[in-house]
This record gives structure tokens, C-alpha cells and sequence, in this order.
């Protein structure tokens, strides 16, 4: 997720669908297979065609248009949101939309929008009758779009005896849900559960890092997770399997990075945070972007061995994954906007953030997964078993 280095203030379905949502969960259930090598998309009994009939059927009135849209969060420029992002909404061809300092001027301002964006879908148009994802970055400290809560980092947070921290984590999560709430947003993309190794470097530098001790992060995160999804917005843990070891200049909003730490050292100090998230029922999962050679060759969110091997597999995560900025600079070898969408849905990615507040990028991630999944470059039962996922994250986000 970009980061800016300014303090970031303010500057049901239908029936039919409905009823049939158990199938998709128990289609989605038989669908899990082995995770497959970086070369590969999903594998295994995925591949069923009785599964795939059983998923299709389970969402009779949405097209491959608005399938692929249900996978897609988009941004835009401003103040204003362009009158494209309000008929892509109307048409059910949108999960969400994703608020920056720019979209936001005042609390009354940005209420006002996200209620115009909550008519578009209400539209009788649009099949998918279910809240929009409405999301923000707001961890606290330096990295806040809204004013207000929480006002204080990771780092000021963690750097208190725990009993304290732990009171103050909480409170961090509730002071975020409160402020998001209260403008209508129902998604935060926090907390960060990097657990940092040294002094100043990219989680340090800006204060985004509980602790260098997996079992504080662990601790705190949850506390702030627990609070936050208790007030109503859904939270999401990242930057999977984690940034801690990043150096200052190894920013994936650049350029690539790559972390050459052993495999026994990322499940236990950089994952372990995420499994306490899972275990404390984290709504949503942000997947990294840095490459960690001791798991895949590919970018962490383009890399079937982390998000299906490592995430879904070893942890057990049955919740939303989201990627970090599709725009990143770290996905500069991975070609167009279209490829990007294309590497992370095969990977198993649930939802893509097209952040470059511009909406055709989102149209472009789009427009290739619906073509991928007609033609069958996507798996039928994996595609639909990732709508799924979404669709009912959108019923209760909370």
C-alpha cells in the first residue's frame, strides 16, 4: 500500500442468489486441491466439472462481466467520483471502492459521496443486493485518511508495557471503527502485523511495526482486530507473510524487492502474527508483493505457493484475500494492469486493488477476468468459490 510521507488527514443479494449460497459454500468446500508450483494456476480437484456446474448454477443471474467485477476494487481521482465508477456500481460490476487523502476534504463531504455510491447500488439494475466494500487505510499515526482516530501508531502503541499496549490496541480498533463507521465505510486496511527487525527500516521508518516480537504483534493485533470488526468494520491484516525484514528502501510501492529469509524463520516470526489474526477471525488478508525465494520465484500476491500453500493450506484461512496496489512498482517485470489481474487470480487472489485512482485501471483488471474466465484461463470453481467469498464478506463485513 502506498505510503506518503505527510500525515494522512483529511485534505442481500438477490432472492434467487440467496437461496442458493450454501451450494457455492459446500462446491467451494470440494474444490480445494494441492497448492501448485509458481509455474501453474489452481490444480487439483478444483478442476471438477460437477464442481464448477454446482458453482455456476449457484449464481443463475450474474455475468461473466459482472462475476469478474465482484473481484475488483476500484479508485478514483478527487473529490468527485466520475460518472463511470457510478454506472460500473448501478450495472453490479464493482466490489468496492477504496478512499485516499485526495477523495476525502471533510467527514461530511466523504459521507456524502459514499452515500451517492450506495444509491448507484442500490440500482435495479444491479443483482448483487449487497453493501458495497468501502475502504480506507487508516492504522493510525502517520498512515490515516480520515482525521481522528486511532491517533496512535504501531510503534507508539507497542512501545508500552503490554498490559498498557493491549488497552491501547484495543482502543485503537475501536477508535477506527468508530470513524469509518461513522462516515459509512465498512472495510479497513489494518492493521499492519509486520514484526520489524531493525531500527528505521520500512515498517519502522513510519512507525507501522507493533514490535520486533511475533508474539506482541500477535497480541495487539488481534486486540485491535477484535475491537475494530466488534464496531462494525471488517479488518485486514498485511502485508502476508510479512514486511518486517524489509530495509528502508526496499519499498514494493517502487520497486522489487526480494527477502531471502529461511522458510522456518517466516512461519515462525513473520506468519505467526497472521495466524493469531486468522484464529482471532480476521475478515480480510492483504497478501505483499515482496518475493520470499525460500517459498516461490513470483511476487508473494502472484505466487500460487504462498497465497494457496502457505495462506489457505498450512493456515487454514477461509476468509477474503486482497492484494496490496496492482499499480506497484514491484510488478514491473509482470507487464499491463491485465496481466498483473490475470497472475493474481491464477495465484488465488480474491480481490485485486487497482489504487492508482484512476478508473480504468479497474475496468482493464476486470474486463481480462471476465475474458479469462469465459475462455477458461481461470478455473471455473476457484473463480466463482473467490465471488463467493467476496459476496458474502459484502453480506456481514463485519
Amino acid at each position: 500500500m502506498r505510503i506518503q510521507r505527510k500525515w494522512l488527514t483529511a485534505g442481500g443479494l438477490a432472492l434467487a442468489l440467496a437461496i442458493t449460497m450454501p451450494a457455492v459454500a459446500a462446491a467451494a468446500a470440494r474444490t480445494t486441491g494441492t497448492a501448485p508450483r509458481d509455474g501453474g494456476g489452481v490444480t487439483g480437484a478444483a478442476q471438477s466439472a460437477a464442481g464448477g456446474r454446482a458453482l455456476a448454477a449457484a449464481l443463475p443471474r450474474l455475468s461473466a462481466q459482472q462475476l469478474a467485477g465482484q473481484r475488483v476494487i476500484y479508485s478514483y481521482p478527487g473529490l468527485t467520483p466520475p460518472a463511470s465508477l457510478i454506472s460500473l456500481i448501478q450495472h453490479g460490476e464493482a466490489a468496492g471502492v477504496i478512499f485516499f487523502g485526495q477523495n476525502i476534504s471533510s467527514e461530511a463531504q466523504i459521507a456524502g459521496v459514499i452515500r451517492q455510491l450506495n444509491r448507484a447500488n442500490a440500482s435495479s439494475l444491479n443483482p448483487v443486493r449487497a453493501p458495497l466494500l468501502l475502504m480506507t487505510d487508516q492504522e493510525g499515526g502517520q498512515v490515516r485518511r480520515l482525521p481522528g482516530r486511532p491517533y496512535l501508531s504501531e510503534k507508539q502503541i507497542g512501545a508500552n508495557p503490554l498490559a498498557k499496549a493491549e488497552v491501547l490496541a484495543t482502543q485503537a480498533g475501536q477508535g477506527a471503527a468508530a470513524n469509518l463507521h461513522g462516515v459509512g465505510m465498512n472495510v479497513n486496511l489494518a492493521p499492519v502485523l509486520d514484526v520489524y527487525r531493525q531500527a528505521g527500516n520500512f515498517d519502522d521508518q513510519f512507525g507501522r511495526s507493533y514490535s520486533m516480537n511475533p508474539t506482541v504483534v500477535s497480541d495487539l493485533g488481534t486486540n485491535m482486530i477484535k475491537a475494530q470488526q466488534a464496531g462494525g468494520v471488517a479488518a485486514t491484516a498485511k502485508h502476508f507473510p510479512g514486511l518486517g525484514a524489509a530495509t528502508a528502501r526496499q519499498n514494493t510501492d517502487s520497486r522489487p524487492v526480494t527477502l531471502n529469509l529461511p522458510l522456518a524463520t517466516i512461519r515462525s516470526t513473520d506468519e505467526a502474527p497472521f495466524q493469531a489474526a486468522i484464529a482471532a477471525g480476521v475478515k480480510l488478508i492483504m497478501v505483499s508483493w515482496a518475493i520470499y525465494p525460500a517459498i516461490g520465484a513470483r511476487p508473494a500476491g502472484l505466487s500460487p505457493n504462498v497465497v494457496q500453500g502457505e495462506l489457505r493450506n498450512r493456515l487454514k484461512f477461509t476468509g477474503v484475500t486482497i492484494t496490496d496496489a496492482l499499480e506497484a512498482g514491484a510488478l514491473r517485470s509482470y507487464g499491463s494492469t491485465q496481466n498483473r489481474a490475470l497472475f493474481a487470480a491464477l495465484a488465488g487472489m480474491d480481490l485485486l486493488l487497482c489504487s492508482a485512482q484512476n478508473v480504468t485501471q479497474g475496468e482493464q483488471a476486470s474486463g481480462e477476468l471476465a475474458t479469462a474466465y469465459r475462455n477458461g484461463t481461470l478455473n471455473g470453481p476457484a473463480f466463482l468459490a473467490s465471488v463467493n467469498r467476496v459476496i458474502t464478506l459484502r453480506q456481514s463485513p463485519k
